[in-house]
């Protein structure tokens, strides 16, 4: 029987998700407020661990959607979370070099400096994974590999969630965080490396800014698995306390983001305003980014091959050690929230999108 919740705190990053269109179009905290539950902002909160827990999910009856590298991570230091739903949002994800460059493909990148990031204050440094998986996939789609190139680092300081994200009109905003961000990308402009890896809205609108040749965009190609990255999928994942004790609210938020989601697909002009603010962008670059039919893109579900594709990503960040150890995702993943929601007749209409 579920218990009553005070409060659901919940935490999305700045992509497209079913999620921050429900709390953006007041759907999610209309629906909680009807079991007696207010909703709040995880990364608007004052105190840095509550922020914190964006990354390492150790704040209970919480609720995040967005890349799954945190998420994974938490989830192989012990924590106590299931995952009751992915999405898939196909996004740019280039290797750029200069426009005066001699890197005119994928091959040419051997032996050449690449630069990344290195967070190394960070519990779980996400931008140095993803950088690594598109550069990985990219090559091994041309028989290289990551060693065949020259890594340097570009050391940032301080952690992801040392200022807490402000509203800014209907805008998430990190405020303050702006310095010392895209070192790699002033040290590709300086000449120090060859070729850096940038994705999603804020890569397409730099890369024009900067005249950036493109050598690949992993994210548009058509297998899955090269695609597949911190974005593709992403996780839906709450604590197993509120799916023990609170399996009501837990019920009532995912139909908030199903609802968000099949409103998305029937309002395409509206869906674009709401990803530019929620990327910091503009309808355009949401388009370039992540498609015109970006809208019918939002879906979550669970499915077998965007299961299998973050199993691959969970053996991949084994593999360089961003995690301890793998470990299965299908004994991470709970089914029964997702399923009795699409048995209703409500959910049937909702017409899945091939990945």
């Amino acid at each position: 029987m579920s218990q009553p919740l005070d409060t659901l705190w919940y935490t999305r990053c700045p992509v497209p998700t079913g999620l921050g269109i429900a709390v953006q179009q007041g759907w999610l905290q209309q629906d909680l407020a009807a079991l007696g539950t207010r909703v709040q902002s995880l990364r608007e909160a004052d105190d840095q661990a509550v922020r914190e827990s964006h990354f390492d999910h150790t704040l209970r009856n919480s609720v995040r959607h967005g890349g799954s590298i945190p998420a994974i991570w938490a989830r192989a230091q012990g924590r106590e979370t299931r995952v009751i739903g992915l999405s898939w949002a196909d996004e740019a994800q280039l290797i750029l070099t200069r426009p005066d460059s001699a890197i005119h493909s994928v091959q040419d990148l051997k032996g050449r400096r690449f630069g990344l990031p290195d967070w190394s204050a960070a519990q779980i440094d996400f931008t140095r994974a993803q950088a690594l998986r598109g550069l990985e996939n990219a090559l091994k789609l041309h028989g290289l590999q990551v060693g065949d190139l020259h890594l340097v680092n570009y050391r940032y300081h301080g952690t992801f969630s040392d200022r807490p994200v402000r509203n800014v009109a209907g805008t998430p905003v990190s405020i303050g965080q702006g310095e010392g961000r895209n070192l790699e990308l002033a040290g590709l402009l300086r000449g120090e490396v060859d070729a850096i890896f940038l994705k999603g809205t804020s890569a397409v609108q730099l890369a024009h800014a900067f005249g950036l040749r493109t050598v690949i965009d992993t994210g548009s190609h058509p297998d899955p698995l090269i695609r597949s990255n911190n974005g593709t999928p992403r996780t839906l994942a709450v604590d197993s306390h509120l799916l023990k004790w609170h399996p009501d609210v837990a019920r009532t938020l995912l139909a908030s983001v199903l609802r968000a989601e099949h409103w998305a697909q029937q309002h395409p002009d509206e869906t674009h305003r709401y990803l530019a603010r929620e990327t910091n962008s503009s309808e355009y670059w949401v388009g370039v980014a992540y498609g015109n039919d970006a809208h019918l893109r939002l879906r979550t579900a669970l499915d077998g091959q965007a299961i299998d594709a973050l199993q691959d990503f969970v053996q991949f960040l084994a593999r360089w050690r961003f995690i301890p150890a793998s470990f299965a995702v299908r004994d991470w993943i709970d089914r029964q929230p997702l399923d009795a929601l699409l048995a209703a007749p409500s959910a049937m209409d909702r017409k899945p999108v091939a990945l």
